[in-house]
């Protein structure tokens, strides 16, 4: 049985509560969060204890560590997880600064603990797929990918205020899932964007509509297209060109039904936001770091994998202040 301690109870960390309760040969021993009410109402849930978080990390009933806290935690648990030995499954991003991320890096590997960084899409069944096919060679070279991800309505500006931005809060999943599927580093980003869904948003120095175009040294481009706003429902979309075809990963909708009349053929809504459209995404990371830990091998997506999502995020920030595209 692997102990996991569980570091946040809030959202993400009752995603993932619920991942590791939908897996055998794993519990959650220990929760710690800094809101007693949070801890306390998930720990009675699941059969968890209540601990302060230095306390779960230095539990002997506690193997694995999940970091679900806000950013701005991650690094001082990071340090603290792999100073006591345990793995360490920490959620996007590791932090907002690269060169944080490069000395927790350096703990993780001094310490030799497992590391994965939570980039869930990766996970989901259909892009996964996409993937492994665009790997088989099913549509020749890779030429280019598009990559769409637009959320149903912003987050409050209170929240856009701390999130590091756009880059590094929304798109930096967009920028691991062009270099999962592009297999190949870029080394050119451009970046624009706009605050069109909240003058709000602007006024606080972010932007909600963007697009960024990354180019590998091969010639190979990818482009993102990300937005606060989409009436239709949570809009998660891939579609890569190959030298022999295509792949294209499309939205997942709240029903298969279709209805056909005078007005021709229409579907149900998009799934409504990333909790019901990652579902089985959030629970087969988890199910993959459970056995990475258990088989004593390395978990990926690593904390590598995270600065260098971390660092494409910074090269769009600065492309987008300055108007020129950045070089890696």
């Amino acid at each position: 049985m692997l102990n996991i301690g569980l570091l946040g109870c809030g959202r993400i960390g009752q995603v993932h509560a619920r991942s590791v309760g939908q897996l055998d040969g794993v519990r959650v021993t220990a929760v710690a969060d800094a809101m007693p009410d949070a801890a306390n109402a998930l720990a009675s849930k699941i059969g968890a204890d209540v601990r302060e978080a230095s306390a779960v990390i230095t539990s002997a009933d506690v193997d694995a560590v999940v970091i679900g806290t806000p950013t701005d935690t991650h690094y001082d648990l990071i340090h603290q997880a792999a100073a006591a030995g345990k793995a360490i499954f920490c959620e996007k991003p590791v932090d907002m600064s690269a060169d944080r991320i490069r000395d927790c890096q350096t703990a993780v590997a001094e310490a030799g603990v497992a590391f994965l960084t939570a980039f869930n899409r990766r996970f989901d069944p259909n892009f996964a797929n996409l993937q492994q096919r665009l790997r088989a060679g099913e549509i020749g070279d890779v030429e280019i990918v598009s990559i769409l991800s637009r959320d149903p309505s912003p987050p409050p500006v209170s929240y856009i205020k701390t999130s590091g931005g756009l880059f590094r809060d929304m798109m930096i999943h967009d920028f691991d899932m062009a270099r999962f599927l592009l297999a190949e580093e870029p080394v050119q980003v451009f970046a624009v964007g706009s605050a069109l869904v909240d003058p709000a948003i602007g006024e606080a120095g972010d932007v909600d509509t963007a697009a960024v175009t990354l180019t590998t040294a091969s010639g190979k481009i990818c482009q993102i297209s990300n937005s606060r706003r989409a009436t239709y429902g949570y809009d998660q979309r891939v579609e890569v060109h190959g030298s022999k075809g295509m792949l294209r990963a499309a939205n997942m909708l709240e029903n298969t039904v279709e209805v056909a009349g005078t007005n021709g053929f229409q579907t149900a809504p998009a799934q409504h936001f990333f909790l019901e459209r990652y579902e089985a995404a959030y629970r087969n990371e988890m199910a993959r770091f459970v056995e990475a830990v258990q088989a004593g091998t390395t978990p990926s997506p690593s904390i590598d994998d995270g600065l260098r999502a971390q660092m494409l995020a910074d090269a769009a920030a600065q492309s987008l202040e300055t108007g020129a595209p950045v070089a890696l």
